[in-house]
């Protein structure tokens, strides 16, 4: 095959090893680079013996991206930081994309509980439960028998069982709860921001390394966390719906440039989880002309 018609071929793939990427990292720009190195290894091959270009090319994204979670988990030397994934920045007006944009979005919260895993757990439960890999295909991958890789997707899916990944369908429903939070941590309201929050909600909120990051849990210490980081906002800037992967999000704006990106996980009419980056380096790296 020639290259360009390889190219070619390789660019009908790409938005699916991007989302397997994704999904495997929590990064954008780590999967754009998995995904390039995936190409990489594709155009030095004997493309002609590929009888599969998907699936050997989900193979090698795989495997790419094992080895960068095995590098990220030896070079991590606090592994109690809190790390809050590269959300997915959308505009909520999006229409007849939201649905498509929906089904094929992973939220915040599964990617923040994926990235407690081990980085065979991760692979394991990525390829089957999200994209339906058979074992017999993913063992070779994280050097294990069939038997054992079932084991680890089983361990992965206990792990993940439970964690509020799921948001409410109704996104109107969810951009309710989430103006009423806004609403109230803007007014100073205690109580008020008390009665949208799930007795069991989380924050997360990821400064980067210069500014540190925090984890608070129940009502009551994430309402105070909410009016401390209203009164630190008080100084200027806007904030701006958008979908945060798939979900209702916003994101902080100050003098023309965002300086947080908040996603919430409603589900039960309430706000189980907030994920929150902050983190200035990595806000520059994310597209966010899709709010303009």
């Amino acid at each position: 095959m020639n290259e360009d018609l390889l190219a070619r071929s390789f660019e009908t793939h790409r938005d699916h090893l991007r989302s397997v990427a994704y999904r495997m990292l929590g990064s954008l720009s780590e999967a754009e680079d998995a995904v390039q190195e995936s190409w990489l290894r594709l155009s030095r091959s004997d493309s002609a013996a590929v009888e599969n270009l998907g699936g050997w090319l989900t193979t090698v994204v795989g495997r790419v991206c094992l080895d960068m979670l095995r590098s990220r988990k030896a070079r991590r030397e606090e592994p109690w930081d809190v790390v809050v994934p590269d959300p997915i920045v959308s505009r909520e007006d999006a229409g007849p994309e939201h649905e498509a944009l929906m089904a094929d979005s992973v939220g915040l919260a599964l990617l923040v509980v994926l990235d407690t895993l081990t980085p065979g757990e991760r692979l394991a439960f990525v390829l089957r439960d999200m994209f339906a890999m058979p074992f017999q295909e993913i063992a070779p991958i994280v050097g294990r028998s069939e038997a054992a890789t079932r084991q680890l997707a089983s361990r992965a899916r206990r792990r993940v069982q439970g964690a509020p990944v799921a948001p409410d369908p109704d996104l109107a429903r969810q951009r309710e709860v989430v103006d009423a939070f806004l609403a109230a941590a803007r007014g100073g309201d205690f109580d008020a921001l008390v009665s949208v929050l799930d007795p069991q909600v989380v924050l997360r909120a990821d400064r980067g390394a210069a500014g540190g990051s925090v984890e608070v849990r129940g009502p009551a210490a994430v309402a105070n966390q909410a009016l401390t980081f209203s009164r630190l906002g008080a100084g200027g800037g806007t904030v701006r719906r958008a979908l945060v992967n798939g979900a209702a999000g916003v994101v902080g704006i100050r003098e023309g440039r965002p300086f947080s990106v908040l996603g919430f996980t409603v589900a039960g009419g309430r706000i189980v989880e907030i994920d929150i980056l902050a983190d200035p380096e990595r806000l520059d790296r994310l597209d966010l002309a899709v709010l303009d």
